[in-house]
């Protein structure tokens, strides 16, 4: 077993963007979604996406990126979107030692965040980035085995409060990145948010 798979946690509904699906708004002309596969594309087969409760045929998604409702389960956030993809890398027969997940706002993750998530989990269940005193439980590495393990106490009606108190639960690594040019896991939650990205894509920011 061996081998780095992808999960772009995409099932956001953008309540504060008025209903907008993140997923679906564009930076520089080019969808969230969109950026997020081909920046995880490079690094990692096969790349995943977290789709929640939305019927992923409305999203018209990338080619080659498969798609995962959420499980009918009493979760929500991104929390559901990890116990899916531990649901599914099950019923793949766990195929791959890793699973990394980026949020599908975080349109400037950096080109080595694939790279250095995995190679400083060392020996830790998993591991997440840090930017300074930002903390994203959605952009993290996990081994195969913790999300088994995670499946297993959903199932067992015990599941942790949120996705970021089972990292520090199961004490995670942090791999922090510098914010030399702006924090590199900026998200979209509003659309002020979204023109301040739009800007710094541009370099007038």
């Amino acid at each position: 077993m061996s081998g780095i798979a992808a999960l772009v946690l995409a099932g956001g509904r953008g309540e504060r963007l008025g209903g907008v699906r993140k997923a679906q708004l564009k930076l520089g002309g080019k969808r969230l979604v969109d950026r997020a596969v081909e920046h995880l594309a490079r690094h990692c087969t096969p790349v995943v996406i977290s789709t929640g409760a939305l019927d992923p045929a409305l999203l018209s998604l990338p080619a080659g990126a498969i798609p995962l409702p959420d499980l009918d389960l009493p979760l929500a956030g991104p929390l559901a979107g990890i116990v899916a993809m531990a649901e599914w890398m099950e019923r793949q027969g766990n195929p791959v030692d890793l699973v990394v997940s980026l949020a599908v706002d975080t349109p400037f993750a950096p080109e080595d965040f694939v790279a250095r998530l995995a190679a400083e989990i060392g020996g830790a269940p998993a591991a997440y980035a840090t930017s300074g005193e930002s903390f994203y439980p959605t952009n993290a590495v996990w081994r195969t085995a913790t999300l088994g393990a995670l499946l297993t106490r959903v199932r067992s009606g015990a599941p942790p409060r949120s996705l970021r108190a089972f990292l520090e639960e199961i004490q995670s690594v942090e791999v922090d990145w510098p914010g030399t040019h702006g924090d590199p896991f900026a998200n979209v939650n509003t659309l002020a948010d979204l023109l301040a990205l739009e800007l710094r894509g541009s370099g007038s920011a």
